[in-house]
């Protein structure tokens, strides 16, 4: 089941603490943006299913990365691209988002966010919110 556009970026404004739908919006962009670049495949196109229409599309059109980034790395590209943003801000922002698309992707089927973290280098269980065993 696809996420409404407002329950998503509710579930961001709240998890991010934002004053206003345009700052979750701005980070929701950026970070599904950033997100996209790093999957391929089914994996996107079965994640991208279960967001709004407008985010699903910015997630199959990604950034595009040369590398896999290091969730280091991810946070200080979201940094970089979100007006105002320091790497803390950034970390918040990037988990925000990241652990809301993890429900929607629990949501729709157990495996997916499993799948999802196989394609992304070690560390990023953290940031979607979603901690796995070692």
């Amino acid at each position: 089941m696809t996420l409404r556009r407002e329950v998503f970026l509710d579930h961001v404004k709240e998890r991010g603490e934002y004053g206003t739908a345009e700052e979750a919006e701005r980070g929701a962009r950026v970070v599904l943006a950033l997100l996209g670049a790093h999957l391929a495949g089914d994996v996107r196109a079965h994640l991208a299913a279960r967001l709004p229409e407008g985010y699903a599309l910015i997630l199959l059109n990604p950034l595009q990365s040369a590398e896999p980034l290091l969730p280091e790395q991810f946070v200080r590209a979201a940094a970089a691209w979100i007006e105002g943003a320091t790497e803390q801000t950034a970390a918040w922002d990037v988990s925000a988002v990241l652990s809301t698309v993890a429900d929607a992707a629990d949501a729709a089927d157990v495996d997916l966010l499993e799948q999802i973290l196989l394609q992304l280098p070690a560390g990023y269980d953290l940031l979607f919110g979603r901690p796995q065993p070692t």
